[in-house]
């Protein structure tokens, strides 16, 4: 594969949140030979968190955080992992899903 010089395997997660999110039943595992992808499902920053130490306590080095997600929200996950994983975004300032409002506004 040009480009992409020496390639490892990446455990990584991708969290959404939600209201009326049942985490035990919204997960989901995507693996392709490079990347073994973890999808969680949470319903609370709270929920967030404690899925996110779980993850990295697994080996997943890399966890993104859907635009549900506002800075409080971002900041208690990376908070949790810092040293055992790495956290991205993606990011709304206002997330459509959220009726224009920023998960901050409804989930904290």
């Amino acid at each position: 594969m040009k480009g992409w010089g020496r390639i490892m395997e990446v455990k990584a997660a991708f969290i959404f949140i939600g209201p009326e999110i049942d985490t035990a039943k919204a997960r989901a595992q995507v693996d392709t030979p490079i990347i073994k992808l973890n999808v969680v499902g949470v319903k609370t920053y709270d929920e967030a968190v404690k899925a996110a130490v779980e993850l990295a306590d697994t080996g997943v080095q890399a966890i993104e955080l859907c635009g549900g997600f506002g800075n409080e929200g971002i900041g208690r996950v990376a908070a949790a992992v810092k040293g055992k994983a790495s956290v991205g975004v993606v990011r709304f300032d206002h997330h459509p899903g959220l009726g224009f409002k920023s998960g901050d506004e409804v989930f904290s």
